[in-house]
């Protein structure tokens, strides 16, 4: 038996890591991008389970650096929420086999391949593992360097563009999606194949899942699910397997695409995890995550949280599976709880009952699965869009007109966010705009605003806007004459304004501010005319000369 699943570790601080815990690279001298270094051993699913892995040996990794090495707030800048990097937890995606052996004490041969990466590319690096964990399996490390060689010629993860990743005598073909696309653009097409020989491996998506597939038994649910996500509500999947947990967690938390998932969530997790203790208080209220389980135990041990979802073993018939029913959590008190959503939360808005039976046709017609994964991913994010569309629209009435914007004085702020004014506005610009389904929709968004979904999506809005006035500013001071402003103001003035325009550019060197080549380059030259109008003293403080003499 073999199967891949994902398990999400934390990333700790330099001072807090032990022995044998710590995910980080040591003794080597990079980090890659793409992945860390893939691990394994017969213990490998309990240390997954652990979340610890042990650290690479000298021959697991090349020593240079690997140009998936990028620029990190470059890349989370240029593609969507979804495939950012993780700061703050690695991914780990782990190929487990079980073998008969009658030598073995529990009967059975176990070993896993484990690829870390903080990286979401879910369907890639399942591919990936498919075709290096058999292989590895039989001719162990010598295979395991080899297949680490490769990744570290691999081309950078732009976005995009599409890429060409051979392993292992194959030619892997994906592309990153960047932020400009749209989410619904066409599936990659193959490309460039006559000068690939053997024909490459094409993926239609870096990390979509096949959501049809994940969502067979709970389509019924599939809006309930939605909203328990968009709110940040505590969800428990217990599965029967890891793979199943992993992929059920993972589809819940895409389905809010293209809204970033702030909450916290766990597609593999065990008794042996450091946060158990944490997860299972009775003492405080559930945290804010999605746990995927496969032991029985956490029915009961989590009998308090609200929401609880189990699923049974997948069926791969034509036909569509016995769905779970909607249950109350009272009735959640038996290890041998049957398959269902327990809970006491009743949905917002009304079921789309059309949209089941499209998937239900297409199940009769045989429609391929991502044909339906396709259909299903387009209503979430239609739903989600719809959702979100008057948010953004009443967001970009509280920034300041760009001709209230002057070059000498700060810019404006923006106005604060006003919930009883947005819910107002909901009247005239609400989701009925965009969206056929009725429901309580003002009571959706004020649980909302309660999430930490609101809180992430509203600070990265005033982020932005805050970062595009500031921009505008800029732009207003180059586009200003400075030497009619320098005439009546002294030393400390010129030199206050050469300090701040010059904070601003390492900021636009930064990629944190938004603003036009010209921009820049005129705000140089007000730097030079603005240093050159003062006294040769004050000039050697501001631009010191350059060379083996030169002071800092």
């Amino acid at each position: 038996m073999s199967a891949t699943m994902v398990y999400k570790v934390v990333c700790k601080p330099e001072d807090e890591s032990e022995e044998g815990t710590d995910l980080r690279a040591s003794g080597t001298s990079r980090t890659p991008s793409w992945c860390t270094q893939a691990t394994s051993s017969s213990q490998t699913k309990r240390k997954a389970a652990s979340a610890t892995c042990p650290s690479p040996t000298p021959t697991q990794c090349g020593g240079q650096r690997s140009p998936w090495d990028a620029d990190d707030r470059r890349y989370n800048n240029m593609v969507p929420v979804a495939l950012q990097r993780e700061l703050a937890h690695y991914f780990g995606y782990v190929y487990f086999r079980q073998v008969k052996d009658s030598s073995v004490k529990r009967g059975y041969f176990q070993k896993s391949l484990v690829l870390v990466s903080r990286l979401p590319f879910v369907r890639l690096f399942q591919a990936l593992l498919s075709l290096i964990a058999p292989e590895y399996f039989d001719k162990l490390a010598p295979c395991l360097e080899a297949v680490c060689n490769e990744i570290d010629q691999w081309p950078a993860p732009l976005p995009g563009q599409t890429l060409n990743l051979p392993v292992m005598g194959v030619v892997i073909q994906v592309r990153v999606p960047s932020r400009a696309e749209n989410p619904e653009s066409s599936p990659l097409r193959q490309c460039d194949q006559e000068n690939l020989l053997p024909a490459p491996v094409v993926l239609a998506s870096v990390h979509d899942l096949d959501l049809f597939r994940c969502f067979r038994p709970v389509l019924t649910h599939v809006q309930t699910l939605w909203e328990l996500m968009l709110l940040g509500e505590p969800l428990v999947v217990v599965a029967p397997s890891p793979d199943v947990s992993s992929d059920m967690v993972l589809a819940l938390t895409s389905c809010l695409q293209p809204l970033k998932f702030c909450c916290d969530f766990r597609p593999y997790f065990t008794i042996h995890d450091s946060e158990f203790k944490e997860f299972t208080t009775r003492t405080q209220a559930p945290p804010n995550v999605v746990l995927g389980v496969t032991n029985p135990f956490f029915i009961k041990t989590l009998q308090h949280w609200p929401h609880v979802l189990r699923v049974g073993e997948p069926r791969l018939s034509g036909d569509l599976p016995k769905q779970v029913k909607l249950k109350k959590p009272s009735r959640l008190k038996t290890l041998d709880t049957k398959p269902g959503l327990y809970t006491a939360y009743t949905a917002h808005l009304h079921r789309d009952k059309a949209l089941l039976k499209r998937l239900l046709k297409g199940l009769q017609k045989r429609r391929p699965a991502d044909a339906q994964s396709a259909l299903l991913r387009r209503h979430l994010l239609e739903l989600t869009q719809s959702f979100i569309i008057p948010l953004e629209h009443y967001v970009a009435g509280l920034m300041p007109l760009q001709k209230n914007i002057t070059p000498w004085k700060n810019p404006p702020q923006v106005r604060p966010f006003c919930q009883e004014d947005f819910l107002r506005s909901l009247e005239h610009t609400g989701p009925q705009l965009t969206c056929f389904l009725k429901g309580d929709w003002p009571g959706l968004y004020r649980r909302f605003f309660k999430s930490p979904h609101f809180d992430g999506w509203y600070r990265q809005r005033h982020k932005e806007m805050a970062q595009k006035l500031e921009a505008l500013h800029l732009q207003a001071i180059c586009e200003a004459n400075i030497e009619t402003w320098m005439k009546d103001k002294s030393e400390v003035e010129v030199v206050d304004l050469v300090l701040k325009l010059r904070e601003k550019l390492v900021r636009v060197q930064g990629h944190q501010l938004p603003v036009k080549e010209v921009t820049l380059q005129q705000a140089q030259l007000h730097i030079q005319t603005a240093v050159g109008s003062l006294p040769k003293d004050l000039q050697a403080v501001l631009c010191p000369p350059k060379g083996p003499g030169a002071w800092v």
